[in-house]
């Protein structure tokens, strides 16, 4: 294959990588055995921390290893094999475990270490692309992550192969999970910083537009009237309520634009013809991980949510997609 080729050609080759990956995955997914099960109770059985150690790609699946863990319940540390003996040693407490991640288990710095891993002593897991290799015979637990083939056409960069190493890491940093009874809140309070941490920690009342900031209406109400509401409260939409301060519908941008398409003149038009009745909302106290999926994971997504208290069936207020992606109110 060369630059000369059409498109079509690497974009074929593209996409038979990844499914040589996605069936690599699967075959490792349906090996999996109670040795899974083996290596959480070797890691639950030793609170300290897990040592997780690999040479090159691996290495470098053993470092997002490592990152998986420590922000899921289970502290552990990377360990460079090649810096091990140069005094890195002294990282290990009695007990801690090992993790050892290597595609063909004959890495000589990997096998120099099983010595003074027996000595600690260290149970050791290993994630290995050959369950008949000399690494392999050294582990307590096994997981296997051989491969038929790489990804690329001549079957040499590890690809397939750091796949597969790298979920069975995950798969074991998810089984920690439900081992450990890992909840949502024990989740954020490792990831204050950050959206994925703000969506966590903070809820719609935090972030909302109150009720003096944003544009209300009446159901009899007229068009124009809600035009002029939304222009002086630029936040894409009006709550349209009744007397006793009760949702009746939603108004929005995307509304206004059609009502002008369909009608020639608006002047007669009033908000209950235009609003869209019964629109999702969302109570002000959940928390904004549950406003974004309710909000993205539809067929159609939507970018404002009118805030309503389920208690008292009253409107609070709207609630942006904007606002949820800065975590702030503005």
């Amino acid at each position: 294959m060369d630059a000369n080729a059409p498109a079509s050609v690497w974009l074929e080759a593209a996409r038979k990588a990844m499914q040589i990956e996605a069936d690599a995955v699967i075959r490792a997914s349906r090996r999996l055995d109670g040795n899974l099960s083996c290596a959480v109770e070797l890691i639950l059985a030793h609170p300290s921390k897990v040592v997780v150690t690999g040479l090159g790609k691996s290495g470098h699946v053993a470092r997002k290893i490592v990152a998986t863990l420590c922000s899921t319940g289970t502290p552990a540390v990377f360990l460079h094999a090649a810096e091990a003996s140069h005094g890195d040693l002294g990282l290990y407490l009695p007990g801690d475990p090992t993790l050892m991640v290597s595609k063909s288990g004959n890495s000589f710095e990997l096998l120099q270490l099983i010595p003074f891993l027996r000595e600690l002593p260290s149970p050791r897991i290993g994630i290995v692309g050959n369950a008949s290799s000399p690494l392999a015979a050294e582990m307590d637990v096994v997981l296997d992550a051989s491969v038929e083939r790489e990804a690329d056409p001549d079957n040499l960069a590890p690809t397939a192969s750091s796949t597969v190493a790298l979920t069975l890491g995950h798969a074991l940093a998810v089984a920690l999970i439900r081992a450990r009874n890992f909840s949502a809140e024990d989740f954020e309070r490792y990831h204050p910083g950050g959206h994925l941490g703000r969506s966590l920690r903070l809820t719609v009342r935090e972030v909302m537009h109150g009720r003096e900031e944003i544009a209300w209406a009446h159901p009899e109400d007229s068009l124009k009237q809600v035009v002029i509401a939304m222009t002086h409260y630029p936040h894409g939409a009006a709550c349209i309520i009744d007397s006793a301060q009760h949702l009746c519908g939603l108004i929005t941008d995307g509304d206004v634009r059609r009502a002008l398409q369909a009608h020639d003149d608006i002047r007669g038009l009033r908000a209950s013809a235009v609003m869209t009745v019964n629109p999702a909302t969302i109570d002000p106290d959940v928390r904004l991980q549950e406003a974004l999926r309710l909000m993205e994971d539809r067929p159609s997504q939507i970018s404002v949510l009118p805030v309503v208290d389920r208690s008292s069936g009253a409107c609070l207020g709207l609630l942006r997609l904007h606002d949820i992606y800065r975590g702030v109110r503005l």
